[in-house]
C-alpha cells in the first residue's frame, strides 16, 4: 500500500495512490465514511459561518456524504434521471447544445481574431443539460457558474480570511437562489428532481443540501473535463490531433485518456470511521484519507477501462459518469470539426488547482 503519514502542516491525509487500495476504501463504506467527503478543507472562521448562518445554510449529509442507511434510496430516486437510456436519448440534444457554442465560438474568432475556448465552448453547455435533464429551468446560468467556481474554492481549497469571507457571501447568495428553486420545483406539476426527492419524504434543508454541490458537480466538473481535453489538444501533447478530434471516436479516446491521467475530480476524501486495517497496515478510527483517482490508472489493469476510477467506486460512484463521458466527447468533437486550423495562443494559462478539482481557467486559441 503506497500510504504514508504526513506531517499536519503539509499534509493532515493520509495519501493513498495504489489503484487497488483506493478501490478498496471505496468498496468499505462501513470502514471507511464519506462523511468528511464535504468538509471545508480549510477550516470556515466564526465571520465566514455568521455569513452562512444568517442564510440558513445547511448541509446535512444526503448523497456524497451520506453514510446512512438512507442513502440507498435517495440515491435511487436521483439516478432515475441519469440512466443509459435517458442520457442516450439526450445525445441529439447535447450535440446541438454543442453545435451552437462551437458556432458562436468560430464567430468570435473571426471577429476578434482569438477565442476562449473554456468561456466560448466549455461553460455552459454543461449547465444547460444537467438543469434540462432534472426537469429544471435554465436559468442565471453566468451566476450559476460562478457560484459554483467560489464554492468550489470555499470547500476546496486554502482561501485567507479575506478572500474566504468573500466566498462565504457568494455561497449564501447561491443558496438563497437555490432554496427558491427548490420550493418553486417542489410545487411544480412536472416531474423534475426536487419533487421527486420531496416525495421520497426529503424535507427542504435537505433537498438544498443535496442540490448544493449537485448542481456544481453536475455540471463545473464537466466544463474543467473538457478545458483540459481542449489545452491538452492545442497544445499537442497527448498524442492527439486536433483536426482528427472532429472524429468521434477520436474525440472519445481523448477524453478517456484525460480521465485516465488529469482528470477533473483527480482526488476525493474519506474517513475511518472505526479502528482499521487496510492492507495489513493499521488505520486508527478519524483519520483522514486523500484518494488519488487519477494519474496512474492507465496500465493499472483494474476495471473495465484505464480511467475506471475517474468517477470513483461502489456505493458513491458519480451516478453522472456516462453523462459526463459523453457531453465532453461531442463538445470537443463538434468544436474540433467547426474549429479547423487553430494554434494555443497561450500556452501557459493560469490553472484552477484546490485539493479535489483543477483545469485551466483559459484556453485562448487563435488561427
Amino acid at each position: 500500500m503506497n500510504a504514508a503519514f504526513a506531517s499536519a502542516q503539509t499534509c493532515p491525509y493520509i495519501v493513498l495512490r495504489e489503484p487497488a487500495a483506493v478501490r478498496e476504501v471505496l468498496h468499505r463504506p462501513e470502514n471507511f465514511s464519506p462523511a468528511n467527503a464535504l468538509i471545508a478543507v480549510t477550516p470556515l472562521s466564526g465571520q465566514s459561518l455568521r455569513v452562512l448562518q444568517r442564510a440558513r445554510f445547511a448541509l446535512p449529509p444526503v448523497l456524497a456524504s451520506n453514510d446512512t442507511a438512507s442513502h440507498a434510496g435517495i440515491r435511487k430516486v436521483v439516478a432515475g434521471y441519469f440512466t443509459p437510456a435517458t442520457v442516450g436519448a439526450f445525445e441529439p440534444r447535447i450535440r446541438g447544445i454543442a453545435r451552437d457554442a462551437a458556432a458562436a465560438a468560430v464567430g468570435l474568432l473571426e471577429t476578434v481574431g482569438q477565442v476562449d475556448l473554456v468561456q466560448a465552448v466549455a461553460a455552459y453547455p454543461p449547465a444547460v443539460v444537467m438543469l434540462e435533464l432534472l426537469g429544471l429551468p435554465v436559468r442565471d446560468l453566468p451566476e450559476l457558474k460562478a457560484w459554483s467556481l467560489d464554492s468550489l474554492e470555499l470547500f476546496w481549497g486554502w482561501p485567507d480570511p479575506e478572500r474566504q469571507l468573500e466566498l462565504a457571501h457568494s455561497a449564501a447568495e447561491f443558496y438563497g437562489w437555490l432554496r427558491e428553486l427548490v420550493l418553486e420545483a417542489v410545487a411544480s406539476p412536472g416531474r423534475n428532481l426536487f419533487r421527486s426527492l420531496a416525495e421520497h419524504g426529503l424535507s427542504t434543508p435537505e433537498i438544498c443540501s443535496l442540490g448544493y454541490f449537485l448542481l456544481i458537480a453536475g455540471q463545473e466538473t464537466t466544463t474543467q473535463l473538457i478545458s483540459t481535453a481542449f489545452f491538452r489538444l492545442a497544445e499537442g501533447s497527448v498524442g492527439f490531433a486536433w483536426k482528427d478530434a472532429a472524429s468521434g471516436t477520436t474525440a472519445r479516446d481523448l477524453i478517456r485518456h484525460v480521465l485516465a491521467t488529469e482528470s477533473s475530480v483527480p482526488t476525493w476524501r474519506r474517513i475511518a470511521a472505526q479502528d482499521t486495517v487496510l492492507d495489513g497496515e493499521r488505520i486508527p478510527a478519524g483519520a483522514e484519507i486523500l484518494l488519488e483517482l487519477t494519474g496512474n490508472h492507465e496500465s493499472s489493469g483494474q476495471g473495465p477501462t484505464a480511467y475506471g476510477l475517474a468517477f470513483g467506486s461502489g456505493i458513491h460512484r458519480c451516478l453522472g459518469a456516462k453523462l459526463a463521458e459523453l457531453e465532453a466527447a461531442v463538445v470537443v468533437q463538434e468544436t474540433a470539426a467547426a474549429l479547423q486550423g487553430i494554434r494555443l495562443a497561450e500556452p501557459n494559462p493560469e490553472w484552477l488547482r484546490l485539493l479535489s478539482f483543477q483545469a485551466p481557467r483559459t484556453v485562448v486559441v487563435g488561427r
